[in-house]
């Protein structure tokens, strides 16, 4: 068997660290000159994904832009999907489930089982019904070497206010209590000196400090990192802001690459690629 945290290990080894959103956003598919429609979601995806084989090894589609348009959209989506394996591109759906243990259980078929259409390397999920709510989730995708990555710290500003607030008894911030947690789950199967299946997601530009967090709390899990790019991280700060922990960080980029264009979304990836490869060297 061969886990996720290891084929993520990998990836890293032979593409490095970043990783392409696909978001077909209407004002993308304007600039890519396609139609509002799951069939220019289908088109502007599988483009990007080229432009990602032997490049960049991992993707992640953000789901809401393909399930806008109902069936016909997760129809794209899947086909994405599909091409992905065939490529052996990894992965990560932005999702962002998060429900009650059994209704959890139907995502985990969903996004997990080898026989879903909508089958991923990763899936990101929410942790505010509890992170033990996820314990379904993470058993799941264990045993069918899939991976998840829970919201730790997200960089939008309407999040602050919970993720700030601090618990009563323990007096460490929500976020933390969340990071922390989460990794008792990731390391419970997984030997210290390997990259676990389970990881978070932090927002690029956060403060992890502000948050009482160090990167001590992050060491062995994937980072799932948003925000480098267009919303104003820089890839040159990674190691600065992240510590020992970037060995393991995953640098999510999408504006800064899909806004080139149909034309430019290959030299764009291959920029954002090198520059990330300097970046951790």
């Amino acid at each position: 068997m061969t886990s996720f945290g290891e084929r993520l290990t990998e990836s890293w080894q032979r593409y490095g660290h970043l990783c392409v959103g696909i978001d077909p956003h209407d004002y993308l598919l304007d600039i890519w000159e396609l139609e509002h429609s799951a069939v220019g979601a289908r088109e502007f995806s599988l483009r990007v994904l080229d432009a990602c084989v032997g490049v960049a090894g991992i993707i992640k589609p953000q789901v809401s832009f393909f399930e806008r348009f109902g069936s016909a959209g997760f129809s794209a989506l899947e086909t994405l999907l599909a091409r992905a394996r065939d490529a052996e591109v990894l992965v990560i759906a932005d999702a962002k489930r998060g429900d009650i243990g059994s209704t959890m259980d139907g995502y985990a078929s969903a996004w997990f089982s080898p026989e879903s259409s909508l089958a991923s390397d990763a899936l990101t999920v929410a942790p505010y019904l509890g992170v033990a709510s996820l314990q379904g989730l993470v058993d799941t995708a264990e045993a069918n070497e899939r991976g998840l990555f829970v919201l730790g710290v997200t960089s939008n500003p309407e999040a602050t206010t919970i993720q700030e607030a601090r618990l009563t008894d323990s007096h460490e911030t929500v976020s933390a209590h969340v990071v922390r947690s989460v990794r008792l789950l990731a390391r419970a199967d997984t030997s210290e000196d390997a990259v676990s299946s389970v990881g978070v997601v932090i927002g690029a530009s956060t403060d992890i400090g502000a948050y009482g967090l160090s990167d001590a709390d992050l060491q062995g899990m994937p980072i799932l990192a948003p925000g480098f790019g267009a919303q104003g991280a820089s890839v040159r700060d990674a190691r600065s802001r992240f510590g020992k922990a970037s060995s393991t960080l995953i640098v999510a980029q999408s504006r800064s690459i899909l806004e080139s264009g149909r034309e430019g979304v290959a030299d764009a990836v291959r920029r954002e690629a090198n520059e990330v490869a300097d970046a951790f060297v």
